[in-house]
């Protein structure tokens, strides 16, 4: 196991910004993305870090990346420490494996989300009013029902600890314009349906994801994280039963306690128990093993 991670400090570094996970320094051309071990639950970042998780995640996004790129461009220059610049180097053992050296662009301010099952709160909008994000759905849906096609729920980006909203497409349209609001909406599907029969190939449902792009000029590009355990909901497919809540590799597991500690999803969350980081830990991992059919040491 790598040395975790909960926060870098780079002195010789710019710091733009500390995300829930995602450590920015501005290298003047190019930003520098680090992954850390921190793991948030309902917005809020939680006080006990995830062994390994930032590099999972990391190489989980080069892996789609590289896939997708025939879809869409994405901010990646390069994931290889010695590539990075010079004043990076004295810290190339922290940043291995969990940064990325990417493209400056300007992030779009919605989440696109693509929902192919009906979970989360999708299911709870749903059992309220038959919609998700003004889509009406048939009845008698179950929860972690598959839906007929997959749908675009976007939603608000807010700040560390607070909330994101969900949105119409009405919304998305006043916030971004229509024509870059139809060409998300399409890419979402895009991407998801493509990302989706991959690893439903690889025994993983991908029940809902989300994408975050950017602009350089005119171009629209993939930036952040991609299909990741952090950035959607993934299923095992052996264990797949509609009806009720599924058994997951993603971060759905630790949800799960912090609920039964009838916490009030404010700050401060209380500390995860090792039995929690150990098991999150294993399912993250075992997410890159079935999807990139490799460990990457870990």
């Amino acid at each position: 196991m790598n040395p975790v991670i909960s926060r870098t400090d780079f002195p010789d570094l710019n710091l733009l910004k500390r995300g829930k996970v995602r450590d920015m320094y501005d290298l003047g051309e190019h930003l520098l993305m680090v992954a850390t071990d921190r793991i948030s639950a309902f917005d809020v970042v939680m006080l006990d870090p995830i062994p390994d998780k930032g590099i999972i995640l990391t190489q989980i996004s080069l892996f789609w990346f590289e896939m997708m790129k025939s879809v869409v461009a994405n901010h990646v220059l390069t994931g290889e420490v010695d590539e990075f610049p010079r004043i990076c180097r004295p810290y190339a053992a922290s940043l291995r494996g969990r940064s990325l050296l990417v493209k400056k662009a300007v992030p779009l301010p919605i989440e696109c989300v693509a929902r192919g099952y009906i979970s989360g709160s999708g299911w709870s909008s749903y059992q309220q009013s038959g919609e998700v994000c003004g889509i009406r759905l048939p009845t008698g849906l179950r929860e972690s029902d598959r839906l007929p096609e997959p749908i675009f729920t976007p939603a608000t980006k807010e700040e560390v600890g607070i909330h994101d909203i969900n949105i119409d497409f009405e919304e998305t349209r006043k916030r971004i314009g229509p024509e870059l609001s139809e060409r998300v909406r399409d890419l979402t599907l895009t991407l998801y349906r493509k990302g989706a029969a991959f690893a439903e190939r690889k025994g993983i449902i991908i029940a809902d994801t989300k994408f975050e792009f950017g602009l350089i000029g005119d171009e629209l590009i993939l930036i952040d994280e991609l299909l990741t355990p952090d950035s959607s909901r993934f299923w095992p497919q052996a264990s797949f039963l509609p009806g009720g809540p599924q058994q997951s590799y993603d971060k759905q597991y630790m949800r799960d306690y912090l609920i039964s500690t009838r916490w009030n999803k404010t700050p401060p969350p209380p500390p995860l128990p090792d039995e929690v980081v150990r098991n999150t830990r294993l399912k993250y991992l075992e997410a890159l093993k079935q999807l990139s059919g490799s460990s990457h040491g870990l």
